[in-house]
């Protein structure tokens, strides 16, 4: 799987999770130079508190574009230490 956005590939593994029709990455499979850490968090009922980052590829920004929960609670424990998208970046085989 990869994930898109602005016509870069930010993030590509064999490797993902599908939860609730997102595919979650691993986080080593992410092309840190495009990832920035935001202040933005949520809580979901099920997962936890998610964190996010925002993404910056050739200047063009896209703020809290990818989400992962740190310390997922244990009903989602399959999606620790990976990284789904959103905002306009598209997934695809």
């Amino acid at each position: 799987m990869k994930a898109i956005w602005n016509g870069t590939v930010i993030a590509e593994s064999n490797d993902t999770v599908v939860v609730e029709g997102n595919h979650y990455f691993p986080a080593d499979s992410i092309k840190r130079e495009y990832f920035a850490d935001s202040a933005t968090h949520t809580v979901c009922g099920w997962k936890g508190t998610a964190s996010y980052y925002s993404l910056n590829v050739d200047g063009a920004g896209n703020k809290d574009a990818a989400w992962y929960y740190p310390e997922p609670k244990s009903a989602a424990a399959e999606i620790k230490g990976r990284v789904a998208f959103w905002k306009g970046v598209k997934v695809e085989a």
